[in-house]
């Protein structure tokens, strides 16, 4: 008889999440099954107080795997911009103060950008890996682009409508989901710990 799926707890209440990271291990192998937040009502919203994506990713799967008792995966993401050193960074979905209030971070940061020349940019992904034990990992996704100075396109969310990854003429927000999903930063970094999921959980 095959052994039972492994469950893995993804940090999450975001079924879309779920069935990327579910699609992506049965892609590299092993019997893996990845659950949300949804199946632990009293799961802990941990607080992103670190100073970088992995520090954040590692807060999140740490706290779901000691409180599940089972491996635990995180992520965290933002847009870095070179102009900017790095920032909006940890700070990407809550730049204009208020958590994801897209278009007011957007205005914000194209108003910080509207004399700026310079305009290469990368969204970026940690995702983390921690098991019950202490034992854990981290992984990185990066897409690099540039940054356009006026929205396009009503797809995705937060800076995608001014985004146009490197190779591609069109923004993040023009591309159809499952374009955006082949070279998004979030896909990067599942893909890359995939296989330290499938190998320790």
């Amino acid at each position: 008889m095959a052994d039972a799926a492994r469950r893995v707890v993804l940090a999450t209440r975001n079924a879309g999440k779920i069935a990327e990271l579910n699609r992506i291990l049965a892609d590299v192998g092993g019997r893996v099954e990845i659950v949300g937040l949804e199946a632990f009502p009293d799961a802990p919203d941990v607080p992103e107080t670190g100073l970088t994506f992995a520090d954040n990713a590692l807060l999140k799967a740490r706290a779901i795997a000691a409180c599940t008792g089972l491996p635990a995966v995180s992520d965290d993401s933002g847009l870095a911009v070179d102009a900017l050193h790095g920032m909006p960074g940890v700070l990407s979905a809550r730049w204009a103060g208020s958590h994801g209030a897209d278009d007011a971070n957007l205005d914000l940061l194209l108003g910080q950008l509207a004399d700026v020349g310079e305009r290469g940019a990368a969204f970026v992904c940690v995702a983390a890996l921690a098991l019950p034990g202490g034992a854990e990992w981290t992984a990185t996704g990066v897409l690099a682009g540039t940054l356009i100075r006026d929205r396009r396109g009503v797809n995705g969310f937060g800076y995608d409508p001014i985004f146009v990854p490197e190779g591609l003429a069109t923004t993040t927000a023009e591309l159809a989901p499952a374009e955006k999903d082949a070279i998004s930063h979030r896909g990067r970094a599942f893909r890359a710990i995939a296989p330290l999921i499938a190998a320790h959980a």
